[in-house]
């Protein structure tokens, strides 16, 4: 039964084959008149890894060839303040 805020119980069961825990991300969609209920936090998570991915790839391509070269500590480092990774560019330190 659908209480009157529109909240169901999904019998454990089904939970079980499907793998929803509690704190389980989950989509809702219809396919023709049925209602489909889909976990859905590992597929968000891997889209969210690979534009990050894609992200950091064209930020990467549009460093100069001196900033590429640099290791994700030194960018962090130079994009705090500090004067180690603007002398590791010019040495061309990875």
């Amino acid at each position: 039964m659908v209480s009157e805020k529109g909240q169901v119980t999904i019998p454990k069961h089904i939970r079980a084959e499907a793998g929803v825990l509690p704190g389980t991300e989950v989509s809702f969609s219809l396919d023709g008149g049925k209602i489909v209920i889909t976990p859905v936090a590992s597929q968000v998570r891997n889209d969210r890894r690979e534009r990050l991915r894609a992200a950091a790839a064209k930020v990467r391509n549009t460093l100069s060839p001196e900033f590429r070269q640099l290791s994700a500590q030194e960018i962090m480092d130079f994009l705090r303040g500090g004067d180690d990774a603007t002398a590791s560019a010019g040495r061309g330190h990875p």
